[in-house]
């Protein structure tokens, strides 16, 4: 028996890193507290834990100046069970910020005098600036080529800062929360539209700002991001790297101006949600009038993970978070990472072999596609492809857009369903365009055909060699190897080189 059920006994599961330490950060909002730990402190972070409780911190505090007790209460209640989590889950580091409500309020430092008591941890309240900064952060962490203007929205501040070359090189921040702006236009929205107009005006960020795009950090603006999608029939339901042109974001928010209860999918957003959605709508209003913003990115990625990032040693900040996610569900699920690591240089042959060059964008995507390769090993085979496709569609990995998850989606199709299959979605390849998926159906037929060869295991696929002579493509077997031609294995090389406009394949053996 794998598992021993005496009482007392513990079974340390296998689906994690072994070696490494949990790390947690405590996210106290102006609208919700919210607790996530992660497998650990790496270039790319996977929650074990993430959990929120909506508690309207920021309610009322621009007119009182002070959080209110009872949501207080409602607060330190959460903040005692997630701190209860910690423990159970043996995290021994916790961050704790707070922003805006408890920054602001009279009553802050008493609010978080009980939280660290529950929390067992030392906490520190962001400077507006500082909001701004690691909201940036999270950005890069999740974007590292990004460039544009960041927004953070919470529910008692904006913060803005611009992203150059990896870098936040300024910051801002404004009272322009959505429940701060709403307590203050009493409830109208469009009278909200004219107080971001008005503050705005002071902005210097913004007035300043020369580049084209615009990314949105926040819940209500994930919200109105999730609405967007609803109201597109948009393929791919996930919010990081979800990319609109900016008058089309411009028109849905004047729209939620207007009325937000006739607005056409309305009801897929939370009720937490819906009431604020409006208010998120004025200031993205005031914030695409305000600059000549071509295209808005939202991100899920913000001042928890920035925090984080910025905590790294420069070494671990450079990597790769694509590739160093896909390492870790490499050795994680696979049956061999030695195979993969084959893979990635027998793929690499074989384009050189047919003259084929690639960008960096390209040879990284098909790096991550051969770490995935065998991801769906342990499902049934029948379901081993939509299982894997689904997996790296909706996957929470980082440095890669929707036409990157669109491409591997498909890498992996074809690897478990091959070329006959019509694709792994029509909708889901539309956004990487045609000449993308041509390569993706390429590529995931060559390590279909791969597999047969090695039978997932690592040694055989430095041995085989490929070469183009006229009309035909041969895979070239070494002698001590050539049981390996088979039926199946010709099967396979056939229609690869059908696939790619070849009239004959062969299997020579040397």
């Amino acid at each position: 028996m794998i598992l021993q059920r005496e009482k007392g006994a513990a079974v340390q599961a296998m689906g994690r890193l072994a070696g490494v330490d949990p790390i947690g950060v405590l996210d106290i909002g102006s609208n919700s507290v919210r607790l996530v730990i992660y497998e650990h402190h790496a270039r790319t972070l996977t929650p074990l834990f993430n959990e929120k409780a909506t508690c309207a911190l920021g309610r009322g505090v621009a007119k009182t100046g002070v959080i209110a007790q009872e949501n207080a209460e409602l607060a330190l209640k959460a903040i005692a069970r997630f701190g209860l989590v910690t423990r159970l889950m043996a995290v021994p580091v916790v961050h704790v910020v707070a922003t805006s409500a408890v920054r602001e309020a009279s009553n802050g430092p008493a609010f978080m005098a009980q939280v660290e008591l529950l929390m067992e941890a030392k906490g520190h309240v962001l400077s507006g600036e500082e909001e701004a900064y690691f909201a940036a952060r999270g950005i890069v962490s999740g974007m590292p080529d990004f460039i544009g203007l960041v927004g953070d929205l919470g529910g008692g501040s904006l913060e803005f800062a611009s992203v150059q070359k990896g870098k936040a090189t300024r910051g801002e921040t404004f009272k322009l929360g959505v429940i701060r702006l709403q307590d203050e236009s009493g409830m109208a929205p469009d009278a909200g539209v004219n107080i971001v107009r008005k503050r705005l005006k002071n902005s210097r960020v913004l007035a300043d700002c020369d580049c084209e795009v615009f990314c949105a950090i926040g819940g209500t603006w994930r919200a109105f991001a999730e609405l967007m999608q609803v109201r597109e029939d948009y393929p791919l339901h996930m919010v990081q790297g979800y990319e609109v042109k900016a008058k089309d974001a411009l028109k849905l928010a004047k729209l939620l101006i207007e009325d937000a209860q006739k607005v056409e999918g309305i009801q897929t957003v939370s009720r937490a949600r819906r009431d604020l959605l409006a208010y998120g709508a004025a200031v993205l209003i005031g914030i695409l009038e305000g600059a000549k913003f071509k295209k808005v990115i939202f991100s899920s990625q913000g001042v928890r993970e920035g925090y984080l990032f910025d905590l790294l040693n420069p070494e671990e900040a450079a990597l790769d978070p694509l590739i160093e996610a896909c390492e870790e569900i490499c050795f994680l699920r696979s049956r061999s990472v030695t195979h993969a690591v084959e893979l990635e240089t027998f793929t690499e042959k074989f384009l050189s072999a047919l003259g084929q060059s690639e960008s960096k964008a390209q040879r990284r995507l098909r790096i991550a596609s051969c770490l995935l390769s065998d991801i769906g090993w342990r499902g049934h085979r029948d379901y081993r492809g939509e299982q894997s496709v689904d997996l790296i569609a909706y996957n929470a990995l980082l440095g890669i857009d929707h036409a990157g998850r669109a491409f591997m989606a498909e890498v992996l199709a074809v690897r478990y369903m091959g070329l006959k299959h019509k694709s792994s979605s029509k909708a889901l390849n539309s956004l990487m365009g045609e000449k993308a998926h041509v390569h993706a159906r390429t590529l995931g037929a060559l390590i279909r055909m791969a597999y047969v060869l090695s039978g997932a295991m690592p040694q055989i696929l430095p041995e085989i060699e490929f070469e183009v002579n006229k009309d035909a493509l041969k895979l070239i077997l070494p002698g001590e190897l050539s049981f390996l031609d088979s039926l199946r294995l010709q099967s396979r090389l056939s229609q690869l080189a059908k696939h790619l406009g070849f009239g004959e394949s062969a299997i020579v053996v040397r």
